[in-house]
């Protein structure tokens, strides 16, 4: 990929402790449905916290940003976030809308977010309240390790996908799926979170489209390196590495087949309306 400025939005809180646990009552009941509407496993983001929360400060004490080209992968993820800003800027202007750009925090090992605690296992995931992307950058090599999807458009991809959960809550489509799914059969709400993660999905591929457009950021393979991602991180797939058997009621993010369709969808079109899920 070829990529140009670097975000000013990125918070760097690795080594930094994620904050003090709590749990129990009330705050346990919401996490758990905080957990279920971002799709992630709440075994997993369960390990203490609230939704209410403080989290830990932008920067530490003591440790200063690193040299320029002292960490090649965080100026990557700085570079990529720093082109869907530019990217979602003109597509919002265009709808008569302005874009607040997210921050992306960057951890490792476990975080606090106003989502409640989260563990590097339970992967990238955006949080809607705070407007904040989280990411611990030892995902990238269970993407290319664990997954096989390696590439960097792939980890790109990663990127591109949770800033479309943050345009969907820009664009009211995050609180109005929340609200048909409180009122959802677990069943009911699981189909819902499909289609928004597919519709991310798309926002991904809208996102390749009008910056390779505008500023020729993809280079040969990087199309097959970001398809080969959203195929390898499908429900059913992971279900059948995992346990070796697929329920599909199960699925919170969609088939590989589905996954690629979306971002092959905003892709090729570059369109927003072409994203429509059924949401």
């Amino acid at each position: 990929m070829r990529l140009g400025r670097q975000s000013r939005n990125v918070e760097d809180r690795r080594g930094m402790s994620p904050g003090i646990a709590v749990g129990g009552g009330l705050g346990t009941v919401v996490l758990i449905l905080v957990a279920l509407f971002l799709g992630v496993d709440p075994g997993v983001i369960l390990q203490g916290g609230g939704p209410g929360e403080a989290p830990p400060p932008m920067t530490q004490p003591g440790h200063p940003s690193a040299a320029p080209g002292a960490d090649p992968m965080q100026e990557f993820v700085s570079a990529v976030l720093a082109d869907t800003e530019d990217t979602w800027r003109v597509l919002f202007r265009d709808m008569n809308r302005e874009y607040k750009e997210p921050r992306l925090v960057l951890f490792s090992g476990a975080v606090s977010s106003a989502c409640g605690m989260a563990q590097s296992a339970s992967g990238p995931f955006y949080c809607p309240p705070d407007q904040k992307i989280y990411l611990d950058m030892a995902f990238f090599r269970e993407l290319h390790t664990r997954f096989r999807a390696p590439g960097d458009f792939a980890q790109a991809y990663v990127i591109a996908h949770e800033v479309g959960h943050h345009v969907q809550t820009l664009l009211g489509i995050s609180q109005k799926v929340r609200g048909l799914q409180q009122r959802a059969s677990e069943r009911e709400a699981n189909a819902l979170s499909v289609r928004q993660e597919l519709q991310a999905d798309c926002f991904a591929g809208v996102w390749a489209f009008h910056a390779n457009r505008s500023r020729q950021v993809l280079e040969a393979g990087d199309v097959e390196e970001g398809l080969n991602a959203a195929a390898a991180i499908g429900d059913d797939r992971l279900q059948r590495q995992s346990r070796g058997t697929v329920t599909p009621d199960a699925f919170t993010h969609g088939t590989s087949a589905q996954r690629v369709r979306w971002f092959k969808n905003g892709l090729d079109a570059g369109d927003v309306r072409q994203c429509d899920t059924g949401l």
